[in-house]
């Protein structure tokens, strides 16, 4: 898990594609879409280079381009979710049930920040 220097709130990355990307812009960067019925759960990552793996080898595989975004969520708000470990030690991700991203977006600190893009 990345540090960022604030004892308030945790670092969380996530591989998005260019429709999710477009929902999050409509919303200021300030919020996350609703997942689709056949997504229960939302995934944010621990650290950027797993994000990028993901952005890389899926998002550009099923779309063309993926991006790699950075946000901030209250430590307090991320504290009742477990780590999964889904594969190698970097392989790392919180799973929020779908139907508490609300409750994720009301903690989330500042904006969400594109810092990686890709494509074919």
């Amino acid at each position: 898990m990345e540090s960022n220097g604030d004892s308030e709130s945790v670092v969380l990355f996530r591989p998005t594609g260019p429709e999710e990307l477009e929902l999050v812009r409509a919303s200021g960067f300030k919020r996350w879409p609703p997942r689709l019925p056949e997504q229960p759960i939302f995934y944010p990552v621990t650290n950027e280079e797993y994000a990028i793996q993901i952005a890389g080898r899926w998002n550009v595989k099923d779309s063309g381009v993926g991006y790699v975004t950075r946000f901030r969520v209250r430590k307090s708000f991320m504290d009742r979710y477990p780590l999964e470990k889904v594969g190698a030690r970097e392989h790392m991700e919180w799973w929020i049930p779908a139907e508490e991203l609300e409750a994720l977006n009301d903690n989330i600190v500042g904006l969400i920040e594109v810092i990686g893009e890709y494509r074919s």
